[in-house]
């Protein structure tokens, strides 16, 4: 996290709380080949992914060390290749193993299979196919007997663990081959059965209504604003669970009173959301480079190897790549599990504020390795979750989403979050879902066919 300073007068100093602290206050080359033919328009045009800004455009370019025309190509195959991956994740079923992206622009989409029947099919959709022996259903699950064994030992020799889609393997990372082979042994798992990598890196937090302005905690601790959320007519935003706890009262980045923290997980999770009171109001902005801003209009989420962008009041605005979903992290002051690695680097101040591809929402920055000079590791607390946990909405540009209302899960509802892979009914109809994402108002499944199949 990037949060905790004490402050006197206009000075921040650094407290304990974390492992980074802000300090301060403060005042492309020719273009590769299109996809093969499929839902790339709709898809594109659906998750906004035609019309990035100019910002994001600028950061990729830096960051990724692409050309202009290879940034917006990226932009638009991945927004493609989600729908994609979707559809074939759907029609494999349990043979699926997991969907990733390669290539410079991410012109590359890889889908793993069980069975090599299903090459034909994975081509047909314009993939290349692995075929791998694990199902990701059998990843996840001895993933979880890792989540459940690290309730019961010690993690502090164990910090990272989690799916690796392209390697079709669960990996622990420790500080030595002992502390790894125990904590596999606790997790009731064959060792065979888990890739162990050795790294003396240890994640730290980083705690520190645009997300990535600064935010300051009791007066003593910063961390950065992540995305603006409703609930009902109560404005505010979310951000990490260890930047504070429930009740904790919080200043903006101008130091004028700004709003209570009124739920918080972490550890376990890293999520948390702050009430806003007048004047603060709700935006569907993030804060670009040199000031400017993105607009956010959802929250699909990105595939591994996908671009992503962040910002924080520490570093500004950085990209990279997501490298892996749903790793769990030992931090010094607790388990986090769930989260979203990145090789998008960050420095104390940075906890909390908002990860972005395209213009689609994916998580806020909870900790990593490393910092913004010789670069770094990120984990990022997906949003969805935190959206579904504390029944937030999204604030996003265009028509406004409401809160889902009644609890029949089973009917598509705006506000609602949706994982890959559910079915819902919609006017008459059955869908199942592509993407995972929270229902925007424009998104009902008839007309979006990026996020929806019929079936």
């Amino acid at each position: 996290m990037v949060h905790r300073h004490a402050v006197t007068g206009r000075r921040v100093a650094l407290t304990a709380l974390g492992a980074l602290v802000a300090t301060g206050i403060p005042a492309a080359v020719a273009a590769e080949p299109a996809p093969a033919a499929g839902p790339v328009p709709s898809a594109a045009r659906t998750l906004g992914a035609d019309r990035p800004s100019a910002l994001m455009l600028r950061a990729l370019e830096r960051d990724l060390r692409l050309s202009p025309a290879q940034a917006s190509r990226r932009l638009v195959n991945e927004a493609e290749a989600g729908t994609r991956a979707g559809r074939l994740r759907n029609a494999l079923g349990e043979r699926f193993a997991g969907a990733w992206l390669r290539g410079t622009t991410s012109q590359e989409l890889m889908v793993a299979t069980t069975d090599a029947a299903d090459v034909p099919a994975i081509k047909a959709e314009g993939a290349k196919a692995a075929v791998v022996k694990k199902p990701l259903a059998d990843l996840r699950a001895a993933k979880q007997k890792l989540d459940a064994a690290a309730a019961r030992v010690s993690t502090s020799e164990t910090p990272l663990w989690y799916v690796d889609i392209p390697a079709n393997r669960v990996v622990v990372e420790a500080g030595s081959k002992a502390a790894a082979a125990a904590f596999v042994k606790a997790a009731g798992l064959d060792g065979k059965s888990v890739s162990v990598r050795i790294t003396k890196n240890r994640p730290r937090l980083m705690e520190d209504l645009t997300g990535g302005d600064a935010y300051y905690i009791d007066g003593t601790a910063r961390c950065s604003v992540g995305f603006s959320v409703t609930k009902g007519e109560q404005e505010g935003f979310a951000s990490a669970g260890h930047c504070g706890k429930p009740g904790a009262k919080t200043t903006g980045y101008n130091q004028a009173a700004q709003g209570t923290f009124q739920a918080s997980t972490f550890p376990g999770k890293d999520m948390s959301w702050v009430a806003v009171s007048d004047p603060w109001t709700a935006t569907p902005n993030v804060k670009g480079e040199g000031g400017q801003t993105v607009e956010i209009t959802g929250s699909v989420q990105a595939l591994v190897g996908a671009a992503v962008c962040r910002s924080g009041s520490t570093t500004g605005w950085h990209c990279g790549k997501v490298e892996q979903h749903d790793t769990s992290v030992s931090y010094a002051e607790g388990r986090v599990d769930g989260l979203t690695r990145t090789t998008v680097c960050a420095e104390p101040g940075d906890s909390g504020g908002p990860y972005v591809s395209g213009v689609q929402a994916q998580g806020v920055t909870s900790g990593g390795t490393g910092d913004c000079t010789t670069g770094g590791t990120t984990f990022y607390q997906p949003v969805n979750p935190l959206l579904s946990d504390f029944g937030l909405t999204l604030k996003t540009a265009g028509a406004e989403t409401p809160a889902p209302q009644g609890n029949e899960a089973q009917t598509w509802a705006a506000g609602r979050v949706y994982e890959a892979g559910v079915t819902v009914t919609h006017a008459g109809a059955r869908y199942q879902c592509l993407q995972t994402h929270q229902a925007q108002g424009p998104w009902a499944p008839a007309g979006t066919p990026a996020l929806w199949q019929r079936v």
